[in-house]
């Protein structure tokens, strides 16, 4: 989802994942080697047919600490883009970048209802969906594909199983609770920045147009 946030015209392709036409997930996946979280993760079902070498990694965590987080991140940015002023945000950027225009899209139609039945905010529904995923992978998937993981363990089984070596590096936590409200402080400013662009750009052209020589009122 970080790459989709960052890179927004990405986001097109997944929509048009719900279009009978859609297009092969190569294109979609050109330049990466893995998929992490969502929206990928909510075509786990079609990825592990396309791809049948593909390694596996099911993260398993104790649910209520899950729904602790998701409430605090994930689900609180999903409130946030429901808002009135994430939509006058969102439509300026899209002056700039029509491409913003399916960010939410690509959240709601590809994670919130496909994934959670458009209930992700009630807490017994959406714990009952974090178990029934995590049942349905242990079900479905050859047991010996799979990597039943949690963050917890650390670098070591992770890297056993993706047969790398071990990094110096500590493990990252990169979307904790305090990382998460950085970088979405930091995406608001800047998505603040771009938004205040577009009209200005809008303008900008607006005006070229006009003081084109030859240039007419149609």
């Amino acid at each position: 989802m970080l790459e989709i946030a960052d890179q927004p015209e990405r986001a097109k392709a997944w929509v048009d994942l719900e279009d009978p036409t859609r297009p092969a997930w190569d294109a979609i996946f050109s330049g990466y080697q893995a998929t992490v979280d969502w929206p990928g993760a909510a075509y786990w079902r079609d990825l592990v047919v396309a791809y049948p070498e593909a390694k596996i990694i099911l993260t398993v965590r104790d649910p209520e600490r899950w729904y602790a987080s998701a409430t605090k991140t994930v689900f609180a940015a999903w409130r946030f883009l429901r808002s009135p002023f994430a939509s006058v945000l969102l439509g300026a950027m899209a002056l700039r970048n029509p491409a913003y225009r399916y960010f939410p899209a690509t959240l709601n139609r590809m994670i919130a209802d496909r994934v959670f039945g458009g209930s992700r905010f009630d807490r017994n529904h959406a714990l009952a969906t974090f178990d029934s995923h995590i049942s349905e992978v242990r079900r479905t998937v050859p047991s010996e594909r799979p990597l039943v993981f949690d963050v917890a363990e650390g670098w070591h089984p992770l890297c056993s199983f993706l047969e790398v070596a071990v990094p110096a590096a500590d493990f990252p936590r990169k979307n904790d609770k305090k990382s998460f409200s950085r970088r979405r402080l930091t995406d608001t400013f800047r998505a603040i920045g771009t938004a205040l662009s577009g009209p200005a750009f809008a303008a900008r052209r607006f005006r070229s147009r006009r003081t084109t020589p030859g240039a007419r009122r149609k």
